[in-house]
């Protein structure tokens, strides 16, 4: 029976050379993307920012009301179509985006790296084709965490957005990646995985991402609170007692990551392994940064 670890747990992501948190303070927050610096809005930054100038060549200025809009000023110009970055031997476009992201979410890394070593201990049950470990990525974007996992072995990529899972496509290319054994579907993630049971199909390792609300590729609309049970149940069916992991994050939303655990405690009680819950977190750059949350995550290890 699954343990469920009552303790919270902080996932701690640092500067790497192509990203780094500079500083935040008063809802903002200043972050280095290679050569170029920007600001965000970031609501729990509830402090001082520890510098006194922020020099960014772009800020995203919200919209006026609770459900997002905004635009982006840029002091100096920007490359509209993107500029390449790294995260160990992935590379992918970072872009300023209508939704005030950037192409990837840098708080994902030590999450990237946990999930590799869940990967690494002995499977008796490699996927079919002999292409190791199989994973689920649903929700998937814009693919740095699907190949970040394809070292590993075969990881199914699944996106409501088109403009995202080609986005992702061009990330493999980027970094030399075509040829690693992923599928690349552009479909509803709770609708495929429920397929996947009805298929009887298996996996070593699935991560979700899933958002407050989104709407699929024929206008199915998702619903966190309502969507993420039945979804996390079959996430759960697709799962047995020789799979790896399962890691949840949520961003966005007034829950507490005890809840997200309390939900994967009721379905894999009858897993062996470990329920963990916690805070994503990014550290300033420099001496004395500070951690700023970003999500919060429930997991599922079966070690």
């Amino acid at each position: 029976m699954a343990a469920l670890t009552e303790q919270p747990l902080l996932m701690e992501g640092t500067p790497w050379p192509d990203y780094g948190l500079v500083d935040s303070g008063h809802g903002r927050k200043l972050e280095r993307y290679g050569p170029y610096r920007f600001i965000r809005p970031e609501p729990q930054a509830l402090w001082t920012p520890r510098l006194a100038d922020w020099d960014a060549d772009g800020e995203f200025v919200p919209g006026s009301d609770e459900d997002g809009g905004g635009r982006w000023h840029f002091a100096r110009p920007v490359p509209s179509e993107g500029w390449p970055l790294s995260w160990n031997e992935v590379r992918f476009t970072a872009q300023c985006t209508p939704f005030r992201h950037l192409g990837f979410f840098p708080d994902m890394a030590p999450v990237w790296d946990w999930m590799r070593e869940q990967l690494d201990s002995p499977h008796p049950n490699p996927s079919p084709e002999g292409e190791g470990p199989s994973t689920l990525n649903l929700f998937g974007y814009t693919g740095v965490g699907t190949l970040a996992l394809s070292a590993r072995g075969a990881v199914t990529h699944v996106d409501a957005s088109k403009k995202s899972v080609a986005q992702a496509r061009e990330n493999a290319a980027l970094s030399g990646m075509e040829g690693r054994p992923v599928r690349w579907l552009v479909d509803d993630a709770a609708k495929f995985a429920a397929r996947e049971v009805r298929r009887g199909k298996r996996y070593d390792g699935i991560i979700l991402d899933p958002p407050k609300f989104g709407r699929g590729p024929n206008g199915e609309t998702w619903r966190l609170e309502e969507g993420l049970p039945p979804l996390i149940a079959d996430c759960r069916r697709l799962l047995d007692a020789d799979s790896s992991f399962l890691f949840l994050t949520v961003y966005a939303v007034r829950m507490s990551s005890v809840a997200l655990a309390g939900l994967l405690a009721e379905h894999f009680a009858g897993l062996p392994g470990t329920i963990e819950h916690g805070d994503l977190a990014m550290r300033e750059e420099g001496e004395g940064g500070r951690l700023l949350p970003t999500a919060i995550f429930a997991r599922w290890s079966n070690s």
